[in-house]
């Protein structure tokens, strides 16, 4: 079995986002940039599949700018056999991702796609929905636990109510959730291979994918400043507060 992964690069969830000065976005200037969490969720999912000797191989695929390279080597030396770049500096749409995935699964021929269930940049949660509905996979999206089984895989999903397990017919698509598994930390011999393992370059047009948007970021703010809280000393103070001051009840 053939599983593909895809990966994105973020800012690292450590670093205290900055907007720039005319708003036009958020500043990447000098921040320091990692994998996805919910990514690396996923590459050590599709590495555990391998263990239990359910995949043959594991393919790794970005997209975004040439510095995304960082990320698929760090992918390469958690486990992933080969890495493929889609390169692309504009800020691309969930449809558009989906899109160049598609053109990727269609290339590869990949049994199962892992994709992280989110970015923690954008937090659309749109891209494993999209790419499923592009493909006519089935899909298993938040997954807590994955089994495969011969032609099936098992998904166990997060869903308001607790949990639901969904069976899929392979080829299929998942959405990995926080509670999937624990990632790894790479080895250093693992790093020093991973630099020799292959990693393909693309781009959105030698896969035949428009990547146009009818979007545009108008303006882009940071969240207001919460003014302080103040302590009371009854709940009849507590009442009187909420009543003639915040008014809301």
């Amino acid at each position: 079995m053939k599983i593909l992964v895809s990966i994105k690069r973020v800012i690292d969830y450590n670093v205290k986002v900055r907007v720039k000065a005319d708003n036009s976005g958020v500043d990447l200037a000098n921040v320091k940039m990692s994998m996805n969490p919910f990514c690396e969720i996923a590459v050590e999912e599709a590495v555990r599949l391998r263990e239990k000797g359910v995949a043959t191989e594991i393919v790794v695929v970005s997209i975004g700018p040439t510095t995304a390279q960082e990320q698929l080597r760090t992918a390469l030396a958690l486990g992933a056999d080969r890495a493929i770049l889609v390169v692309s500096a504009e800020e691309l749409t969930s449809l558009a991702v989906a899109k160049l995935l598609k053109a990727v699964v269609d290339k590869e021929q990949p049994q199962l796609v892992i994709l992280g269930k989110q970015a923690i940049d954008s937090d659309n949660n749109q891209t494993g929905q999209m790419l499923a509905a592009l493909t006519g996979y089935g899909q298993g999206t938040f997954a807590s636990k994955v089994e495969v089984s011969g032609d099936s895989v098992a998904v166990t999903r997060e869903i308001d109510g607790g949990a639901q397990t969904v069976s899929l017919k392979l080829p299929a698509i998942v959405t990995t959730d926080l509670r999937l598994n624990e990632p790894r930390y790479a080895s250093l011999p693992n790093i020093m291979k991973a630099k020799k393992k292959p990693l393909e370059s693309l781009t959105p047009e030698a896969l035949g994918v428009s990547t146009a948007s009818t979007n545009k970021t108008v303006k882009v703010e940071a969240p207001a400043a919460r003014s302080a809280g103040i302590k009371v000393k009854s709940v009849a103070e507590l009442v009187e507060k909420l009543k003639n001051e915040a008014k809301v009840i």
